[in-house]
């Protein structure tokens, strides 16, 4: 799914619902339209998850949300990249494939030769994706097109002074931390930042989100990308400066209307025949997620939650 495919679905659903925020920082309340969630009998087993790291935690809040309603069931999740997701929900590894990115045409293709139907894709989250800086440093705001000549072979090594900053920063070479190959977030970001441009090879590779966050916040010439619920209080989260001037925030209103132009679903993938009926544990953890529940675990985790019309058109995809 496209960047402009995205703000449209994301407008058309924000508008069945009233957004609140208060005036200091996001106090987001879920859709009232979403279902509350009620524990049934018969469910029982083990969730095991492999995928995304930028969706470990979220992960582990709806799992922790999950017990709650059934004690016994037992959790494995194991974030080592949203390219790990495909290959486990074909080899039943998992019955869940997070992913911070859409599957790619070439991996559907694959799992629809092996199945002879596609992976179901469910809209469980939005992020926003971030790009941030050390707190001390002045800069406020950057440009797609400055962020792909810093990150990517499009543009030369750079010192902060390229981009603006002036003082002491300003003759220090920017140092780029970014994620591994294997990760949803650094596909996006390439696609999506850069144009598809590669990465430079200075580029300090990380193995998670978290990482690269921290990295930033230890290093004033720092510069580095992530989801939005990685947030610290180390970093500082950039605008985005578009071609008529704008300044951007990242937020769940400029996500939701389109104008934030690095938005994005959280993805939770699974394999499900269209002539088959889910298994109680796979159906009522996917219903959990859509709940109200499942998205004030969204909210928790620094991320935004889905629309009711989003839930609900994604449930129906599942079967429920």
């Amino acid at each position: 799914m496209n960047l402009t495919t995205i703000a449209r679905t994301l407008a058309a659903a924000a508008a069945t619902f009233t957004l609140t925020l208060s005036a200091a920082a996001q106090t987001l309340k879920v859709d009232p339209k979403l279902d509350e969630y009620k524990a049934v009998q018969g469910v029982s087993g083990t969730i095991k998850s492999i995928g995304s790291d930028t969706m470990n935690n979220v992960m582990t809040q709806w799992s922790d949300e999950f017990k709650k309603f059934y004690p016994s069931v037992r959790v494995e999740i194991d974030g080592k990249g949203s390219g790990t997701a495909p290959a486990a929900l074909m080899e039943n590894q998992a019955q869940f494939g997070p992913m911070s990115r859409a599957m790619k045409p070439a991996e559907i293709d694959t799992f629809e030769k092996k199945f002879g139907y596609k992976p179901t894709a469910l809209r469980t989250a939005i992020d926003t994706l971030a790009i941030f800086v050390n707190k001390d440093n002045p800069i406020d705001e950057i440009t797609l097109e400055q962020a792909k000549k810093i990150f990517s072979v499009a543009g030369p090594d750079m010192t902060w002074s390229d981009v603006g900053v002036k003082g002491a920063l300003a003759g220090q070479p920017i140092a780029v931390y970014g994620r591994n190959s294997t990760s949803g977030t650094y596909t996006y970001f390439k696609e999506h930042a850069m144009g598809g441009a590669d990465f430079k090879a200075s580029v300090k590779e990380q193995p998670g989100s978290s990482a690269v966050v921290q990295a930033v916040g230890s290093d004033k010439a720092a510069i580095g990308y992530s989801g939005i619920g990685y947030m610290t209080a180390d970093i500082k989260v950039l605008k985005i400066k578009t071609a008529d001037g704008a300044s951007i925030q990242p937020s769940y209103e400029t996500a939701l209307s389109g104008e934030y132009p690095l938005a994005r679903f959280l993805y939770v993938y699974i394999n499900k025949s269209p002539s088959d009926t889910l298994d109680p544990l796979r159906a009522e953890f996917i219903r959990m997620i859509f709940s109200k529940a499942g998205q004030e675990s969204v909210v928790k985790d620094g991320y935004f939650p889905v629309p009711a019309k989003i839930a609900h058109d994604d449930l129906k995809k599942a079967g429920l």
